[in-house]
Parts: structure tokens; C-alpha cells; sequence
């Protein structure tokens, strides 16, 4: 897929992941858009799976796609108040995401 058409598709995926944990956190910023593929550039998966980041007493939430493409994050949070928003999101339905994050650095 071109570029362009990639970018157009995951920037529509990953604004409605931004939006939805805009939702529970306040906050979201928007992250990856396009992945690379095998075929060169892909939008990032249409998915939506929550995950979370603990660094300390601070954690980050995200929702990524299938391949653990970060489509959206929250801002570092207090591990208690993530850990409810994050026992929110699977009890409203969200599927897990269990493996390593792709994120923006």
C-alpha cells in the first residue's frame, strides 16, 4: 500500500483508539498511524486492545492493535488510578493485549 493512502486509514483508526481512551483517562495523545508491513506500509490494525506500561510508581495506558502497535497512550498516571481505569476498560469489553507494546519513545 502507498504511503499516503496507509497514512489516511491508520490516522482514522488511531483517532477513534485516541478518542475512546480520551474517554477514561482525560487525556490521550495519538502515536502510531501506519506500521511497516510486508508488503511496505500498512495502516495500523483496526483492534482496539488495552494495554499498560508500569514504570515505577507511574503507569501509561494503551490501546494498540493486534500487532501491538500503540494507537493511542495516556499520560503517566499513578499506578492505582491506572490499574481501575485499566480493570475499567476490560470490564466494558475491551480485549487485552499481552504482549510488548510498540510505542512511540
Amino acid at each position: 500500500m502507498q504511503y499516503h493512502k496507509a497514512a489516511i486509514i491508520g490516522q482514522e483508526r488511531a483517532r477513534k483508539a485516541q478518542m475512546k481512551l480520551f474517554d477514561y483517562t482525560g487525556f490521550a495523545m495519538l502515536t502510531y498511524t501506519i506500521k511497516q508491513g510486508k508488503n511496505g506500509f500498512e495502516p495500523v490494525g483496526e483492534e482496539n486492545l488495552a494495554a499498560r506500561l508500569v514504570r515505577g510508581d507511574e503507569a501509561m495506558l494503551f490501546i494498540c492493535d493486534a500487532d501491538g502497535y500503540a494507537k493511542a497512550q495516556s499520560k503517566p498516571l499513578p499506578s492505582q488510578k491506572c490499574d481501575e481505569i485499566y480493570r475499567k476498560m476490560l470490564a466494558d469489553g475491551m480485549a487485552e493485549f499481552s504482549g510488548q507494546v510498540k510505542t512511540v519513545s
